[in-house]
């Protein structure tokens, strides 16, 4: 045994560069070429003591020497002892090793070649360790047997080892060989011509069959040498190489026979089975018809006279090793594959046709460019003369350009180039680092081209962008590419079979030290050869790519390249092939009846839009040509199966008008409805909502109506409902105007699978953005129209319906019409298809949903159920998630995964075939978010319904057991792109709640919790909800939902704290704290209504109250803190993207904490009036009731009989007694607070805002019977004494006051939509209130009461101006006057300071008033008395300024209401939220028209030279740019200020 001779590092790092040459060149023994390239590059000791095995194979060494290099590395460096090997194995040349591995340890070739060509000799091999082999991509068997063999060789007998000839690698160990094989025969006379070569073909293949001989002889005799045409993916780019191969002859035909001759019975099955699903042909499938009852030597003759005789023969291959027969396959390429290679070899010369070549590359062996969905070009430096030919570059599909040269964005480079025709986002490799998901978002990738800059970038000026010599890039760059292919790679990234990535050789590649040769081995790591294709600007530029790549991967690259044509050859020839499945000039309609043209670049932009052209799908197809039928017949059947609906469908059906697209009954309502609010409506833009119920046609109806709508107005459809509103509006706007200075009327289509704001906040950006292009002249282009058509699931869509106009509604249900129409479709389709009845979900329609037919269907199809088996599984699965969650699917790649199916050969139904028996109820969908895939999913949710029941029926299986079967699986909740769908999915079904009919308020609990919890109950659901937690550590919605499971059905609240603490903890919001604050609620409700029943009290029960009170009040106030600090993102963070488990929708909490503290506070009272001392049936125990809580006496001076339990009663009230004290005075300040909110706030989320507002009114009735009534008590004070009659009419006139209402400013404003008697009152008791102020101390008080008595006169002369209460304006302004002297500008409040706006604004002939100080006053107060939630929201104004003189001129919006008491309530909230209501002639002759000027994006009202500040009330009135003009608007008087109302532009 060796061992190397050890030297401490120290002393290897005082080496020279010399001493390490030598110790390479005189130990190591490695060739001087190797050693000389660490002089080269200057390794010293110092450095080779940090070297790794990867240093060394970037200095360009090989494997076999890099490996022995480290290896005695370590052992210099480490003293590790290196192992024993006979002396003969450390002698044998890399040849050598070559043959043992082959001949000895019986490897694949591949890995014998692949060692070779790394130079591993017989003293490198030793040096090798199982990784190293592993690096070199040796699997881990081989790996493991090599190194096993290596130590078992023996010191005395070295084995033999022959020379191999180069025809004699072996493929695999042991191949089957034929006795005599073809290619034999024919390789023994090469010369012999073609037609002799059949002759002696026929005589090796044999003629076992007769019969079948005389049955073919016809057919022989008949038939021509075939053209060639690609078959799948694998084989198609060396077929591309021939003009002529195998003609059609019999023996073809009986050597398929012979092969399926071999399989059993179900083999055979099978077989037709894979066959009629093979889709990697450029052939359509065999129908299923035609192979029904077909023995082998049918089925043979049916495939090569469908096939052709060489895709006949592929196919064969193919589908034997889908059936796992791969021992057969192997024969057959055996048999066949000999004679194809001679052929191809005699007929090399022959090379096909470079143009016919180029198409199939690019096709397929079609003419259309639509076989690939995405098209990755890598390519190097371009010359100004050629960038003119690559304009085909426009016409491709590309996901991302990877291009070397560092001038491409310079005024002559390509990408210059292609950006002026279509658009690209300009990266870096750095930018493709992260989590796949966040790069395919934050990079737009799929939606626009992604323009990779890999070698710097000239059109920048900056060091890091300039160009690196190779070994800078190498050192700098590289790992950033490779990162880069590493993520395109990925199947979660590009679809396998549907992407195609082209080298695109503009100018030489010299050597391999070309960044651009790093690259392609880096794609070479992850793809198969067969996906890249090849196209050079030269023949010679191709000889050295080609010879480069030959020497390093020994791959010939010869098939998939494109080389003796010249760029503009290229150009033109894929220029000439059909686009992808679009017309070539794509039209929009424009004004006048005339049309423009959509620009590829300006698509390219609107990203969030799929655009209807007028001529959608036109010239693209021959009318009635093959290609056309074929189109149209899978178009159909995927849609009638239960495919989404596309355009191709209505344009098929408009070209045979026989055969018409169904119209449903309510087709021609929804296109009335459009053009209606087209023709009628005065808004910008219309919401129009169309109600279905979830698999009836809903988004077909309306697709339906949009395609004959294309020609008269612009239609698009919104890809995601997720996006930004505000982005989106930009891009609709963006259509509105493409192509025409004046802007045309847009149709846009939102799918929105669940009930969400989104389209309506559309809405408002909408005018918002139309507003904000100042060259757009809204005033005069009344086609600056956009319709919404928003497609709403529901459950009950007639309700919907009801409760939203304009809008229709579509339902689960047939009228006899339209059943008529269905029978007439299923004649039609029984002449195009050969079993339409398999059309389940067209099928389901036609039988009217009938739930026997359905149900039918899935006890057939499940009869053999067993859950057991992974495809069951999984179809239960999709079965669980199709009936619970909307657009729900699991991708196919996860479904491929879960079935244990190795992704070796790409084939689209591969996935459904493993599904069997339940493949029928299947479909791909091709799934766009956050990239594109495919994703599976059950034809209709109907059927996926009845499967879940037929589970349960059937074979005992409930949705609880499937659900934890989900949870318990570990491959569904790793990292992937289509897993975070698929988890986002599964929690949305936990936790997802739906709208109960009356719409305004929604189920306490997903559907599934609900029926888990009515069959199962409350240890399952916890079960299923803590798994969840598990899998969902980071969403807090799973435990927030437990948490309000266990307090509302289990009445758990311990335990539901708990969970709800746990939710917190997460993520701290005001949801979270809600839900804190509602337990303790229903804790506390709960234990209120257990006194109530109960006869005795324990005074325990007191304490523990209090302390749950305490608790919810904590709770409420915090989550109203963080609701009134939170700013509103444009976008909710992702990981509560389906958070939906709160009582209300995300961002609409406002004052639900205010309410819940007041909620909390009246248990608090109520529990109290039923201890002894304090029982509101006595009248002097509620007195003192009313004084404890007002803080006017302690608990001790309440009186109370003396026992043990009131003595602890009082115990616990003094432990307390603060808390109870402000318990009163929190009450108030949050009564004043909602009384200002629901006041002087514009309304959002009506429906919960109404219901808070109730829940506050409500409440505010007992706070009035609690504390704004004197005790029966007090009036006999009054009349025994005297001296407290002032004091007690004080009080009893603000007890009044405080009783309507009308005690705060909010309140009074109030008023001005009550009874005129009710505001007299009011004005004289403030009337009484200011006689007494002179005996009154408290100045705040009387400053109050002060600006509270003059807004009530003003309120008062408005309802009633001839009361006797009224007084002057000149009165009022005096009193104004002095309260403000008194106040000064900073008065904490912005109450006086709206009376001088109301008093003191400026009259035509005005200049010199202080009128603009008050409106700084006003603001500045707003600020500081309103909280940040009232900050963020726009204020209303009740007062508007009129023509009349004195107080006439200030005109109420009730009083402006009345002209409109005949219109709908909605109608009209409508026309005051969009300004509309300001073109009605009754109020344009009511109020005064102001004129004003716009500065500096500034609105001003201007009086001479005196200019008050107003705000916009529609800030999007206001155009950008800063732009200097005058104006005219009305004003109205809001809380923050003036408002500026229909802002018009005088010129």
């Amino acid at each position: 045994m060796r061992r190397s001779r050890t030297q401490p590092i120290a002393e290897i790092e005082k080496w020279t560069e010399e001493d390490v040459h030598r110790w390479l060149m005189t130990e190591v023994k490695v060739h001087k070429t190797c050693a000389d390239r660490f002089v080269e590059e200057e390794v010293s000791g110092d450095s080779l003591v940090a070297f790794k095995k990867t240093d060394i194979l970037d200095l360009g060494i090989k494997h076999g020497p890099a490996v022995k290099i480290i290896s005695y590395l370590e052992s210099l460096r480490d003293g590790l002892q290196r192992d024993q090997f006979p002396a003969y194995v450390e002698n044998w040349t890399k040849e050598q090793v070559h043959q043992w591995l082959l001949q000895h340890v019986n490897v694949y070739s591949k890995y014998a070649i692949r060692l070779q060509e790394e130079d591993v000799s017989g003293d490198c091999l030793v040096c090798f360790k199982k990784q190293d082999l592993l690096d070199l991509e040796v699997k881990s068997g081989p790996a493991v047997k090599i190194l096993s063999n290596l130590r078992q060789l023996s010191k005395d007998q070295e084995p033999t080892l022959q020379p191999i000839p180069h025809n004699e690698q072996k493929e695999a160990p042991n191949p089957i060989q034929p006795e005599v094989s073809v290619a034999q025969t024919v390789a023994s006379d090469p010369a012999e011509p073609f037609n002799t070569t059949e002759v002696q073909a026929d005589k090796m293949l044999g003629k076992k069959s007769g019969k079948a001989q005389q049955q073919f002889k016809k057919a022989s005799e008949e038939k021509k040498i075939d053209e060639p045409k690609p078959q799948n993916f694998k084989a198609r780019r060396k077929e591309t190489m021939v003009t002529s191969v195998l003609p059609g002859v019999p023996n073809i035909t009986v050597v398929i026979q012979e092969t399926l001759d071999n399989l059993k019975k179900e083999d055979f099955k099978k077989f037709h089975f894979h066959l009629k699903q093979y889709k990697t042909s450029q052939f359509q499938p065999i129908r299923e018809s035609k192979l029904e009852g077909k023995d082998t030597m049918d089925t043979a003759q049916l495939m090569t006279d469908h096939y052709e005789s060489n895709g006949a023969v592929r196919v064969t291959v193919d589908v034997l090793r889908e059936i796992n027969q791969c021992e057969l396959a192997n024969q057959l390429e055996n048999t066949m594959g000999g004679l194809e290679q001679h052929l191809l070899s005699r007929d090399k010369k022959k090379e096909a046709n470079q143009g016919d070549k180029l198409k199939n590359l690019l096709t397929c062996g079609g003419n259309s460019l639509d076989n690939y969905d995405n098209m990755i070009i890598v390519v190097n430096k371009s010359s100004p003369e050629q960038v003119q030919y690559l304009k085909f570059l426009n016409k491709l599909k590309l996901f991302c350009v990877l291009d070397f040269d560092p001038d491409s964005n310079t005024q002559v480079g390509l990408c210059h180039s292609y950006r002026e025709s279509r658009w690209a986002n300009l990266h870096t490799p750095s930018q493709y680092q992260g989590q796949i998901d966040s790069v395919i978002k934050n990079l737009n990738l799929y939606k626009q081209t992604s323009w990779v800059f890999c070698n710097g970038r000239h059109d920048l000026d900056s060091d890091s962008n300039k160009e690196l010599n190779y070994w800078n890039w190498l050192r700098k760059s590289c790992s950033d590419v490779e990162q880069l292919v590493l993520l395109i790679c990925n199947p979660d990234v590009l679809l396998h079979g549907r992407s195609l990535i082209m080298f695109l050789l503009l100018s030489p590649v010299d050597s391999e030290k070309d960044p651009i040769c790093d690259t392609y081995k880096a794609f070479m790591k992850h793809i198969e050869e067969e996906m890249i294709i090849h196209i050079c600007e030269s023949q010679s530029t191709y000889e050295k790519w080609k010879e480069l790549i030959q020497e390093k991967l020994d791959f010939d690259i010869d098939p998939q390249s494109v080389y003796e044509l010249s760029l503009s050859e290229v150009n033109g020839t894929v220029l000439a092939l059909r686009p992808f499945s679009e017309s070539s000039e794509r039209l929009l309609p424009s004004s006048d009846s005339s049309f423009v043209v959509l620009k590829n670049k300006d698509e390219d932009l609107l990203t969030a839009l799929d655009i209807l052209c007028l001529n959608q799908c036109e010239n693209i197809y021959e009318d009635n040509s093959p290609e056309f039928n074929d189109k149209r017949t899978k178009v159909e059947e995927e849609f009638y199966r239960g495919g989404k609906v596309k355009w191709w469908n209505f344009f098929f059906c408009d070209k045979d008008k026989q055969r018409p697209f169904i119209k449903r009954d309510k087709y021609e309502n929804v296109k009335r409805m459009i053009r209606s609010e087209l023709r009628e409506s005065k808004e910008m833009c219309v919401l129009l909502n169309l109600f279905h119920n979830p698999g009836c046609g809903g988004t077909t109806l309306a697709m339906h109506v949009m395609w004959d709508l294309r020609k008269e107005i612009r239609c698009a459809v919104l890809k995601d409902n997720s996006l930004p509103m505000t982005e989106v509006a930009v891009q609709v706007v963006k259509l509105m105007k493409l192509e025409n200075e004046k802007p045309c009327q847009v149709l846009l289509l939102i799918d929105d699978s669940k009930e969400t704001e989104n389209p309506y906040k559309l809405c408002n950006c909408i005018p918002q953005t139309v507003e904000s292009h100042s060259n757009i002249n809204v005033d005069k282009a009344l086609s600056c129209k956009v319709i919404i058509l928003n497609c709403v699931r529901s459950q009950n869509p007639k309700d919907s319906y009801r409760r939203h106009k304009p809008s229709q509604y579509i339902t689960a249900s047939l009228s006899p019409e339209e059943q008529n129409e269905f029978e007439k479709k299923l004649n039609e389709l029984r002449e195009t298809h050969d079993t339409p009845e398999n059309f389940y979900s067209f099928m389901i329609m036609k039988s009217n949903f009938d739930k026997k037919y359905i149900d039918d269907l899935a006890r057939n199809t499940l009869e053999n159920f067993d859950f057991s088996s992974k495809n069951a599984k999984l179809f239960s699965f999709l079965a669980l998630l199709n009936s619970y969650v909307a657009e729900s699917e699991i991708s196919r790649s996860l479904c491929e995964d879960f079935l244990g199916m190795k992704r070796i050969r790409w084939q689209e139904e591969s996935a459904l075939d493993r599904m069997e028996p339940f493949s029928n109820f299947l479909i791909i969908d091709r799934v766009e978010e956050l990239g594109v895939y495919e994703g599976i999913r059950i034809l209709h949710s109907s059927i996926a319904s009845a499967c879940l029941e037929e589970f349960e029926r059937s074979h005992s299986l409930k949705v609880s057991d499937i659900t934890i079967e989900i949870l318990h699986c570990d491959l569904f909740f790793s990292i992937g792109v289509v897993k975070k769908r698929f988890m986002d999915s599964i929690q949305q079904m936990l936790i997802a709640r739906q709208q109960k009919k009356d719409g305004v308020v929604r189920e306490p609990f997903s559907p599934l919790i609900d029926k888990i919890h009515s069959e199962q109950g409350r240890q399952t659901v916890q079960q299923i909800f803590v798994k969840a937690s598990i899998r969902f550590e980071k969403s807090l919605s799973i435990p927030q939902a437990l948490a309000r499971y266990l307090y509302i059905k289990e009445h758990d609240f311990p335990e539901a704290l708990k969970w709800a603490e746990k939710a917190k903890n997460i993520k701290a919001n005001p949801y979270t704290f809600d839900t804190i604050g509602q337990i303790h609620k229903s804790n506390l409700k709960s234990n209120n209504d257990r006194g109530k029943q109960e006869t005795s009290c324990n005074p325990e029960d007191l304490n523990t109250n209090i302390k749950i009170a305490s608790n919810a009040i904590t709770a409420f106030k915090k989550a109203q803190e963080l609701a009134n600090s939170e700013e509103e993102p444009e976008e909710e963070p992702e990981e509560e993207a389906v958070d939906e488990s709160d009582d209300f929708p995300r961002k609409s909490y406002h004052v639900q904490g205010y309410v819940g503290v007041l909620e909390i506070a009246f248990l608090v009272f109520e529990i109290l009036s039923r201890l002894p001392f304090f029982d509101k049936r006595d009248p002097m125990k509620k007195m003192y009731f009313q004084s404890f809580l007002k803080k006017a006496i302690p608990i001790t001076s309440v009186y109370k009989e003396d026992n043990e339990r009131n003595n602890i009663y009082e115990e616990i009230i003094k432990e307390h007694e603060r808390f109870l004290h402000n318990l009163k005075t929190e009450v108030k300040e949050t009564f004043e607070l909602l009384d200002c909110f629901f006041t002087y706030m514009k309304g959002r989320n009506s429906e919960f805002q109404t219901k808070n507002h109730s829940i506050a009114c409500d409440l505010f009735k007992h706070y009035v019977s609690l504390f704004c009534c004197a005790p029966e008590e007090m009036k006999k004070k009054q009349k025994n004494n005297p001296n407290l009659n002032f004091k007690i009419n004080i009080e009893e006139q603000r007890m009044f006051l405080e009783k309507n209402q009308a005690d705060t400013f909010a309140g009074i404003l109030q008023h001005l939509d009550k009874p005129a008697e009710e505001i007299e009152r009011i004005t004289e008791c403030y009337a009484y209130l200011q006689k007494q102020h002179h005996q009154l101390t408290k100045k705040k008080q009387k400053t109050k009461e002060t600006i509270n008595c003059i807004l009530s006169n003003i309120v008062l002369y408005l309802l009633k101006p001839n009361s006797k209460h009224v007084k002057s304006i000149d009165s009022l302004s005096d009193l104004l006057s002095t309260t403000l002297q008194d106040v000064g500008l900073r008065y904490p409040f912005p109450d006086p300071y709206y009376l001088a706006l109301l008093l003191f604004w400026p009259r035509t002939t005005e200049e010199d008033t202080e009128i603009a100080t008050y409106v700084t006053a006003i603001r500045n107060s707003t600020r500081k008395y309103l909280t940040p939630l009232f900050q963020k929201r726009s204020t209303v104004a009740h007062l508007y300024l009129g023509k009349e003189k004195g107080l006439k001129r200030l005109v109420s919006k009730p009083q402006l209401d009345e002209n409109f008491k005949k219109m709908r309530r909605e109608t009209l909230a409508q026309l005051w939220r969009n300004g509309d209501i300001f073109k009605d002639k009754t109020i344009i002759n009511r109020l005064q028209r102001v004129r004003g000027s716009i500065e500096q994006g500034e609105v001003f009202a201007n009086y001479g030279k005196l200019k008050i500040p107003v705000r916009p009330a529609l800030i999007h009135r206001v155009s950008g740019g800063f732009s200097t003009e005058k104006v005219s608007f009305y004003l109205g008087f809001a809380i923050k200020g003036p408002l500026a109302y229909d802002i018009q532009y005088e010129n």
